[in-house]
């Protein structure tokens, strides 16, 4: 096992191989499955895994805390933005998609060429 190192004395945080973590730590993909952050908290572990390539970080969960949720200000902002992204300046529809950045206006305008 050539990233076990539960110490950390050869690469300065407790190292695990890929699915070989420790019951309590959690990456962050882990902790936002189960509707938590780290909360501020630093890395405690690691797991390392393609001849070291791969990298996750492993946090505690007994630290985590829940996600935070957003206010109703925040998600009309949000709703506002993503219109703005679909909304054509030339003919100003909204679309069902977003306008592509490269010819900054919508298909119909381009003439369905992009």
């Amino acid at each position: 096992m050539v990233f076990y190192d539960p110490t950390g004395e050869r690469f300065g945080l407790p190292t695990y191989p890929f699915k070989l973590a420790p019951d309590g730590l959690l990456t962050r993909r882990q902790l936002r499955a189960r509707q938590l952050r780290p909360g501020g908290q630093e890395p405690v572990a690691q797991l390392l895994w393609r001849r070291g390539k791969r990298v996750a970080y492993l946090f505690r969960l007994d630290l985590a805390v829940p996600k935070r949720t957003a206010t109703p200000a925040q998600r009309a902002a949000i709703d506002k933005a993503l219109t703005a992204r679909r909304t054509c300046p030339d003919c100003r529809q909204v679309k069902p998609y977003y306008i592509p950045r490269r010819t900054g206006i919508c298909l119909d305008c381009t003439g369905g060429a992009q």
